[in-house]
């Protein structure tokens, strides 16, 4: 087996960076929560980039399901943790990696342990992990940590960074004392204000936050993974403008569509309010049909 030379084998990003560039990405070290279909291409971009150290959670195996968009699932892999699997992957292709393992996931009320030694910390949670994804951005905000969250919607990627010192996630979001389903609605709004991914949604029942579902592409998993990165790469290296939220970029590969969204107040605005309102009618909607029928199996209709 060939000795793995660090400078060979990332020769091929310089130009794009410098050679003392390319030492500080491989001197960086970023957090990733979450290893599916979105963190695992994560990993593997920023880790052909050169990034040399990461802090990785994960807590789920891969499975069948998973086959459709997420790059470390196949048949050898289905039952086998996402994040050994994922570990390995990367550890093949740089062998000198410094990884901080999190095989529990990361805890909610341990979210800073989870950040301790990163430059930032780059979104891979499950859209549902509502939760422990707030904590992690309250934790980066108050820790001083660049925040960056890139969600796969249909065939593109709708991206937002939070900064130091700007607005934060919870400012944005809005996400306080409302129930669970109003904060994946108000995530889902929030995310892609643009929403360039509604107009070929051609089954739209697919979409079901009550029972925690939706419908997804390799295309998007992978747009992603470049879309943040490219972000990730500017916030190590101190070069080029990072759109912070309010600001939000929504790139679509169907519509052939890249759009920059401005929201001031994030939910707060009139825009965003009113697409709010919208889906909880349509939420309210798909809780009425989903509900289950009366004893007897009859509908109550007059």
């Amino acid at each position: 087996m060939k000795k793995f030379d660090y400078q060979l084998a990332f020769s091929r990003n310089i130009g794009w960076v410098t050679e003392s560039e390319q030492q500080r990405l491989n001197n960086a070290r970023v957090a990733i929560a979450g290893l599916g279909g979105v963190g695992g291409s994560h990993l593997l971009t920023l880790t052909r980039l050169g990034v040399g150290q990461f802090n990785l959670a994960d807590f789920d195996s891969f499975a069948i399901e998973n086959f459709n968009r997420q790059s470390g699932a196949n048949l050898t892999t289905v039952g086998k943790p996402k994040l050994d699997t994922m570990i390995k992957a990367a550890l093949a292709i740089n062998p000198q990696l410094d990884i901080k393992p999190f095989p529990d996931g990361v805890i909610a009320d341990q979210a800073e342990d989870f950040l301790q030694g990163c430059d930032l910390y780059l979104d891979g949670l499950d859209f549902f992990a509502m939760p422990v994804r707030r904590a992690v951005f309250t934790a980066c905000y108050e820790m001083g940590l660049p925040a960056v969250t890139a969600a796969p919607l249909g065939m593109g990627s709708a991206l937002l960074c939070f900064m130091p010192g700007k607005m934060s996630f919870e400012s944005y979001f809005q996400l306080e004392d409302v129930d669970e389903y109003q904060q994946y609605l108000r995530f889902l709004v929030g995310l892609a204000p643009a929403r360039l991914h509604q107009g070929y949604l051609v089954e739209p029942q697919r979409i079901d936050l009550l029972a925690k579902r939706g419908p997804s592409t390799a295309m998007g998993c992978e747009l992603c993974a470049g879309f943040a990165a490219s972000q990730v790469l500017k916030l190590l290296l101190g070069r080029g403008s990072v759109p912070a939220a309010p600001w939000a970029l929504q790139f679509d590969a169907y519509q052939n569509q890249l759009s920059k969204t401005w929201r001031p107040g994030g939910n707060r605005h009139p825009l965003q309010r009113l697409a709010i309102w919208l889906g909880s009618r349509q939420l309210i909607a798909t809780q009425r049909e989903n509900a289950p029928l009366p004893q007897g199996g009859e509908s109550q209709r007059s």
